[in-house]
């Protein structure tokens, strides 16, 4: 259904992106990005649900009110949380020189930002880093995007599709940060999506919502739930469909395409967890409801009990059962069966004779999958984790040096 294509952000037609050393935390490290879009392009974006919110999240629920956009900087090093009003003027200020860089409105263009939060930015250097970056747009710029946004990830995250609708070719392009302070709503994780599709902003925003709620929502780290969280996605058209509204006879498959990246992109961050030696997947099968399957999918990727014992290869599977018993997940303990990988550690509530080797030969594997069939109805959801290592606490025990 999805073919697998080059050029992250910068894939589809239409749009040049660049990144560039502007020392705003270090030196010898890209850390502003700018994507442009060469025509104005419809824009939706879903934001954390943590009641305390940086500054560029506050400027893009007003700039996006009209549902469209150009251009979007992003820097890491620093959030612009918990700066009050100077951090909204920053936000403003940066914005606003982009846009005249630029030649386009201010409110066209979305800000975003990560790093340490309540540290003023540099913004002497940040708008020499704007200045840099709008001179070096360029359609190759993706890359240099994606590792522009990075902090403590250890690999960029981007990605790039095409797909036929209408019997046009239409590209959706990514690229996405994250590390720890992950988890829904949203999961510190930044996430961009291009495409050249038409589409209206309304069904824009059921897209990047929708995907959302099976992707970004259902990662965790470490539960910690982040001030910065952002998702954007900008369509300018250049594909030449006809507009694709909520109704259209091709938007489930433009739909399946952005949920499909937007789930690629959520394994990266999950497996890039910090210090993380092992992706875990979490699949809940036969659940009462969808939300049962992903509280109870959820509350097992999220336990440091869980997540330590796959760190040390221990198939202590009373720990995933638990931890689905402290959730709010409607269930029956005596139904459950477990499985690691394709060993059965437990069938009913209970536990089954099984070959210890063979299972920690399955939590060995970089990519860990526990399957949890509750047996009471058909609904089912999948959530992304990692394991919790030594590594975590070293990393996030001097975070600001």
């Amino acid at each position: 259904m999805f073919t697998l294509i080059s050029g992250g952000v910068t894939a589809p037609n239409g749009f040049k992106a660049a990144g560039v050393e502007a020392e705003i935390k270090n030196k010898n490290k890209k850390d502003l990005a700018i994507i442009f879009s060469e025509k104005p392009a419809a824009a939706a974006a879903v934001h954390t649900l943590n009641r305390v919110k940086a500054a560029p999240i506050l400027v893009n629920q007003e700039h996006l009110a009209n549902g469209q956009a150009q251009a979007i900087v992003v820097n890491s090093g620093n959030a612009n949380a918990c700066n009050g009003e100077q951090g909204v003027a920053d936000a403003r200020r940066i914005a606003a020189l982009a846009a005249e860089l630029l030649g386009i409105a201010p409110q066209d263009v979305l800000v975003a930002s990560t790093g340490v939060i309540g540290q003023p930015l540099p913004m002497e250097r940040i708008e020499k880093g704007i200045r840099e970056a709008v001179q070096k747009l360029d359609k190759a710029g993706g890359t240099a995007a994606a590792e522009a946004i990075m902090t403590t990830d250890t690999f960029k995250k981007e990605l790039a599709i095409e797909i036929t609708i209408q019997g046009k070719t239409v590209k959706i392009g990514a690229m996405a940060k994250g590390s720890g302070m992950i988890h829904p709503h949203m999961a510190t994780m930044l996430a961009f999506l291009t495409t050249d599709a038409a589409v209206t902003p309304t069904a824009l925003q059921q897209a990047i919502r929708t995907a959302t709620e099976q992707s970004f929502n259902l990662v965790t780290v470490d539960a910690d739930m982040s001030t910065n969280d952002t998702a954007i996605i900008l369509a300018n058209g250049l594909a030449g469909n006809q507009p694709l509204t909520e109704n259209s006879i091709d938007f489930p498959q433009f739909q399946a395409a952005v949920t499909f990246v937007c789930v690629e992109l959520a394994k990266k961050i999950a497996r890039d967890g910090e210090g993380a030696t092992k992706l875990i997947e979490v699949q809940v099968k036969h659940a009462p409801t969808r939300q049962d399957a992903r509280t109870a999918a959820l509350a097992v990727v999220k336990s440091n009990l869980v997540k330590s014992a796959i760190f040390g290869k221990d198939a202590n599977w009373g720990r995933i059962l638990a931890a689905i018993g402290s959730s709010a997940a409607e269930f029956r303990p005596d139904q459950v069966d477990i499985w690691l990988g394709e060993v059965q550690v437990a069938a009913d509530g209970s536990g089954l004779p099984f070959d210890e080797e063979a299972a920690r030969q399955v939590l060995a594997r970089p990519e860990v999958v526990i399957t949890v069939d509750m047996k009471l109805g058909d609904a089912e959801a999948t959530a992304w984790g990692c394991d919790l290592t030594y590594d975590y606490v070293k990393i996030n025990a001097s975070y600001r040096s």
